[in-house]
């Protein structure tokens, strides 16, 4: 069951990329083990998705006995992460030096917002700090406004969990051919940079200017925006090859020869004032009958409780049920290796006796 069975993960719990990509690498088919503190009181079935299909252990990082237990679990484990600042596991005595001494084959994943090391790697931050510093936000948004708070998907889970779990499997592979474990620094101020490469391609090419809303993929032109349409609801228009902005006004029985400079970018300001009074005339579902399917490169505007029941979705089965909530299915989807939820959200420290039973610790 999933490409990833039989590998002994071990998650320190913390908060939302952590957790996430867990939840990845246990759909994919790991066990893994959050390692919760005393006090944690999560019931059974609690309807949070980056539980899913993990196990439970409540230890006490305080406690030498627990620190033990604990040092006996990553001995037999494949890999460890955490998501606290620098020095944190240190001083608990579970530090990379002492985990990778007891089991020379770990994994040792590290995310952090600033990283491991550097001026700021100590200083308390959240997605929207790092995702400043890099250079995202401020292409975010539009001309002459400032820029739009996203949400905390590209900094704390592209560019922090993602990467976490990217990391993570590239490291299991090296194993293989080493035996010898290491450490993954995973800062989400690098992975958030590294999200950002085609930008700097296409300012290397002149392709692509620093201020927002200017450009062919930031909302600057009339062939790339999301409009209005008549019922207050939103579709979104992505013709950026020639065929499909062709297609797309065709389609909207507008003047070819008049839009036929497509990246002419003195005529896009008038170009999506034309496209916004045309969209106004018909409702979202009116449009989707219209350029849904169609090369347009179309899709309505859905909000995150409208999707599940977009055919598309439900086609492929994009989203599941699962302790009384809907939430996305495991992804990416695999022809032989099936990635499967094996239960939901486990009840806080339930799995300790059956875990230590089953990885041989007295």
């Amino acid at each position: 069951m999933g490409p990833l069975k039989g590998i002994k993960i071990i998650e320190m719990v913390g908060l939302g990329p952590g957790p996430f990509a867990g939840m990845l690498l246990a759909d994919m088919g790991a066990e893994v083990v959050m390692i919760e503190r005393p006090g944690s009181s999560v019931p059974k079935g609690t309807p949070d998705c980056n539980r899913r299909g993990k196990k439970s252990v409540i230890l006490n990082l305080k406690d030498k006995k627990d620190i033990e237990i604990l040092l006996k679990m990553i001995e037999k484990a494949d890999v460890l992460f955490e998501g606290f600042r620098p020095g944190v596991m240190e001083r608990l005595g579970l530090g990379s030096d002492i985990c990778l001494k007891r089991n020379p084959k770990l994994v040792y994943g590290r995310m952090t917002g600033w990283g491991q090391y550097g001026p700021l790697s100590n200083a308390a931050g959240h997605d929207l700090n790092y995702i400043s510093l890099t250079g995202a936000l401020h292409a975010i948004g539009k001309k002459d406004e400032k820029p739009t708070v996203p949400l905390n998907l590209v900094g704390d889970y592209g560019g922090g969990g993602m990467f976490l779990v990217t990391g993570i499997l590239a490291a299991l592979l090296e194993v293989k051919n080493s035996g010898k474990g290491q450490v993954i620094d995973v800062a989400m101020t690098d992975g958030s940079a590294l999200l950002m490469s085609i930008f700097h391609t296409l300012h290397a090419f002149g392709q692509w200017v620093p201020e927002r809303s200017s450009n062919w993929l930031d909302s600057g032109t009339h062939f790339y925006d999301t409009y209005e349409t008549q019922d207050g609801k939103y579709i979104s228009i992505g013709s950026i090859e020639p065929q499909f902005h062709k297609e797309l006004i065709d389609k909207l029985e507008l003047d070819n020869q008049y839009f036929a400079e497509q990246y002419n970018t003195g005529k896009w300001a008038e170009m999506k004032s034309i496209l916004e009074e045309k969209f106004k005339t018909k409702t979202r579902d009116e449009w989707c009958d219209l350029l849904e399917g169609s090369d347009v490169c179309f899709a309505p505007v859905l909000d995150f409780t409208e999707a599940p029941g977009h055919h598309h979705n439900q086609a492929r089965k994009t989203y599941i049920e699962l302790d009384g909530i809907q939430q996305p299915a495991p992804a990416p989807r695999f022809s032989r290796t099936v990635s499967e939820i094996k239960s939901g959200s486990p009840e806080s420290g339930a799995d300790k006796d059956q875990i230590l039973k089953d990885w041989g610790i007295d």
